[in-house]
C-alpha cells in the first residue's frame, strides 16, 4: 500500500502522506510516539539501507533459496507461463513485466514490458491462453501466446468501475473450480460503514464479467485468496483493523462461503464487538462467521497459495498453503515479514510454521513478502515489494 520514501523527505511531507491514508483521523495507542512509529514504518524510514540477501534469509529444512530478480520497484503479484517464465505486476510503474531466464543460469536477466500505463496493477493469473490482471478500478484480460511469451490480442476490460479509495486499492483476483471470476475489494477506511456495498466484499461474476454480484461481505481487506484442492473450499486472508493496540485484533484467514458475513466493521477476531461500531448493527454482528485461523495481530497476510502436489516436494506437502506476511506497521514492536506454511489436519485444524524468514533484522526491515507462485517444476517464487526482488525456493537444490 505504501511506497518507500527517500530518507531526506520532510516531516511535513510524511505527515501529509499519512493523512491521506485516513489513519490520521484516529489517535494511535502510543500517543505521539505511536504516531511517529507509524510515520517511520509506513514511510520506510526504519528500514535498513540494503535489501534482503540470500545469506540473510532462513528457509524451511531441506529447501534452498535463490534471488532470481532484483531492482523491480514495487513488485506485487506473480503469474507463471507454461514455459515457466515469470509475469509480475509492478504497481508503482504501472507495468506488467515478463521476466525470463534465457541462459538458464537461475537468474531472470531479461525483462520485457508486456503492458504499460496501468493504474497500480495488482492481481494477475493465467487461465489457459488468457492473462487476467487487475487495476484499482478494473479487471481485464488479454490473449497470451505461451510459446512466444507475448500478447496475442487486444486488452478486454472484463469488470470496470470497481470502487476504490486512498487505501486498500489492491484487487486480488482468481477463478474458482466451477469457473467463476472472483474479485476481492478492500475497505475505503480503517473502520467505517461505506455507502457502496461492494467495499470490503468478495465479488463474483462470469469469466467475461457478466452477472456481477456480491458473494460475501465483511472482509475488511482481503489481498489474497485461493481454493483448497482437496475440498474446493475458498480461503481468503484478511487484514483486520488498526489502532486498537499491539495485540488486537488478529489478522484472519477466513473460509469464505456464499452470502457469508465476516464481521467488519462491527466485530473483530472471534466476533468481539468493535469499540467504535459494535453496537450499530446487532443483526449483522450476530451472524458473523469467525476466522478459520488467526494470524498474529497486524502481521498483514497478503498472498496465499495452496501447494500443488509435485514429485520434487517432500512427503507431507499436501493439505497445505503458503502465506506471505507483509509485516506490521501498527505495533510498537514490528512483527511478521516472513512467509509461513499453513497445514490442515484431517479434522480441519490449522497449524502454522515458518517457511522463509529473516526479512526483519536487528537493523531494520529488509523485505516485505507479497505473493507466492508455484511453477511446473514444483518450485516456489516469492515477491518482495520493499526490496523490489523475487526469490525462488526449491527442495533439495544447493543443500
Amino acid at each position: 500500500m505504501f511506497k518507500k520514501i527517500a530518507k531526506g523527505a520532510s516531516i511535513g511531507l510524511l505527515a501529509t502522506i499519512i493523512a491521506g491514508t485516513g489513519y490520521i483521523a484516529a489517535i494511535t495507542p502510543g500517543g505521539l510516539s505511536g504516531f511517529w512509529l507509524m510515520v517511520s514504518t509506513v514511510s520506510g524510514l526504519n528500514t535498513s539501507a540494503h535489501a534482503a540477501e540470500e545469506s540473510t534469509l532462513k528457509v524451511a529444512e531441506g529447501f534452498s533459496l535463490k534471488l532470481v530478480a532484483k531492482d523491480l520497484g514495487y513488485v506485487r503479484f506473480l503469474a507463471i507461463t507454461e514455459q515457466d517464465d515469470l509475469v509480475a505486476t509492478i504497481a508503482d510503474r504501472g507495468q506488467i513485466l515478463l521476466l525470463q531466464d534465457r541462459d538458464q543460469n537461475g537468474t531472470t536477466e531479461t525483462q520485457t514490458v508486456l503492458i504499460d500505463g496501468l493504474n497500480e496493477p495488482q492481481g494477475i493469473f493465467f487461465d489457459g491462453d488468457w492473462l487476467y490482471f487487475s487495476e484499482s478500478g478494473t479487471v481485464s484480460r488479454v490473449a497470451f501466446d505461451h510459446s512466444t511469451a507475448s500478447l496475442a490480442g487486444e486488452i478486454q476490460v472484463v469488470l470496470q468501475d470497481l470502487p476504490y479509495d486512498l487505501i486498500h486499492k489492491a484487487k486480488a483476483i482468481g477463478i474458482s473450480p466451477d469457473r467463476k471470476l472472483y474479485v476481492a475489494v478492500g475497505s475505503p477506511c480503517n473502520v467505517c460503514e461505506p455507502e457502496d456495498p461492494r467495499y470490503a466484499a468478495m465479488l463474483q461474476s462470469e469469466l467475461d464479467g457478466s452477472n456481477p454480484q456480491i458473494y460475501a461481505r465483511g472482509l475488511r481487506n482481503s489481498v489474497g485468496f485461493d481454493w483448497a484442492p482437496w475440498s474446493g473450499d475458498l480461503y481468503a486472508t484478511v487484514n483486520a483493523r488498526d489502532l486498537l493496540g499491539d495485540n488486537f485484533p488478529p489478522d484472519e484467514l477466513n473460509l469464505v462461503v456464499e452470502n457469508g458475513f465476516y464481521g467488519w466493521p462491527y466485530v473483530n477476531g472471534d466476533n468481539i464487538p468493535d469499540p467504535d461500531f459494535g453496537d450499530k448493527r446487532p443483526d449483522l454482528a450476530s451472524s458473523a462467521i469467525a476466522p478459520a485461523f488467526k494470524f498474529r495481530p497486524h502481521n498483514a497476510p497478503l498472498g496465499i497459495r495452496f501447494v500443488k502436489a509435485h514429485r520434487s516436494l517432500p512427503p507431507g506437502f499436501n493439505r497445505m498453503a503458503l502465506v506471505a506476511l507483509h509485516g506490521s506497521w501498527n505495533r510498537s514492536v514490528l512483527d511478521g515479514y516472513k512467509v509461513i506454511s499453513l497445514h490442515w489436519d484431517n479434522q480441519g485444524n490449522i497449524e502454522s510454521r515458518d517457511f522463509v524468514s529473516g526479512f526483519l533484522a536487528d537493523d531494520g526491515i529488509m523485505g516485505r513478502p507479497v505473493d507466492i507462485a508455484q511453477d511446473r517444476q514444483g518450485r516456489f517464487y516469492i515477491t518482495d515489494d520493499l526490496g523490489g526482488q523475487i526469490y525462488r525456493v526449491e527442495y533439495g537444490a544447493g543443500q
